[in-house]
């Protein structure tokens, strides 16, 4: 096998709760992760040495600050492969966008360089070295739905929900992480999502539990600072959402609907008033 071509795909927070901040500048967080079926496409082919990356838009560097760059060095330099790899990034997630769009592709370069060299890491070993490139993406190596604790890196399986139909949204701002976490002022916050309830809705499959669930304490800082964001959840609400939600630090909201005429016809909405200029109907991803 010279050449193999992987999917990565997004994520998006059921719910997401900080904890507290750590000494070590990181932030201890609960959240529920899931995946949706909204992906980029990696495709990697054995080389004679080196790593060489190329990406079909700008918005993405091609050189060693990518993360996919940074999985490739870090995987082949941790088994002795001599060999190198060409990587070709066809990117579909929204960049920056709280939807784990770098980590997936991290996690997708491991993942498939494991099978091309025929390495024979599990998938433990490769989220242990996941996590040196960013905390979400040994979720992005696990995928579906799960509780994630510590920064991110503490993994427990969940249900999957019931089926429905996602609205996604991402308006054309750039959220940078960093300054989400920094103007986050835990000790203001009044309202913590109710984790533990959504797993028991999870469990129980019950959708409405789930919905009347969502909640992000990141909200607190995104939204005041990019009103935007809270125009596109009220758009989805008043076409029919059971429920919406900024996912990660933003800026992308998703909407949950169980028709998925309803999710179209909020899709077209929010295109025509420009709330959004990447805007997918989609449904949860396993």
């Amino acid at each position: 096998m010279q050449t193999i071509t992987r999917k990565a795909y997004a994520k998006i927070n059921l719910a997401l709760d900080v904890v507290r901040r750590l000494e070590n500048g990181y932030h201890e967080v609960r959240m529920i992760m899931q995946t949706v079926d909204l992906y980029d496409e990696l495709t990697f082919q054995k080389t004679e040495g080196g790593i060489s990356l190329t990406v079909d838009t700008t918005a993405v560097p091609a050189d060693q600050s990518n993360l996919i760059y940074k999985a490739a060095t870090l995987l082949l330099d941790s088994a002795g492969v001599t060999d190198g790899v060409s990587v070709h990034l066809q990117k579909n997630i929204p960049v920056a966008a709280g939807m784990a769009g770098g980590s997936t592709d991290a996690a997708a370069t491991l993942l498939g360089l494991n099978e091309l060299f025929g390495l024979h890491y599990t998938k433990e070993e490769l989220k242990a070295l996941g996590v040196k490139i960013g905390a979400d993406v040994p979720y992005c190596i696990q995928g579906g739905t799960a509780l994630a604790e510590g920064i991110g890196e503490i993994l427990s399986p969940l249900p999957a929900p019931p089926a429905a139909h996602l609205l996604i949204a991402k308006p054309d701002i750039d959220v940078s992480t960093a300054f989400v976490y920094r103007n986050l002022h835990l000790e203001a916050v009044t309202k913590h999502p109710d984790i533990d309830g959504m797993i028991a809705a999870l469990h129980a499959q019950d959708l409405k539990g789930i919905t009347d669930r969502l909640g992000n304490v990141l909200e607190t800082v995104t939204v005041p600072a990019y009103p935007v964001i809270a125009q596109i959840k009220e758009k989805m609400i008043s076409h029919g959402a059971q429920g919406a939600l900024m996912s990660g630090s933003g800026p992308t909201v998703f909407g949950i609907f169980e028709r998925e005429e309803d999710a179209q016809g909020a899709a077209e909405e929010i295109r025509t008033q420009g709330l959004a200029g990447q805007v997918f109907v989609t449904v949860f991803g396993t």
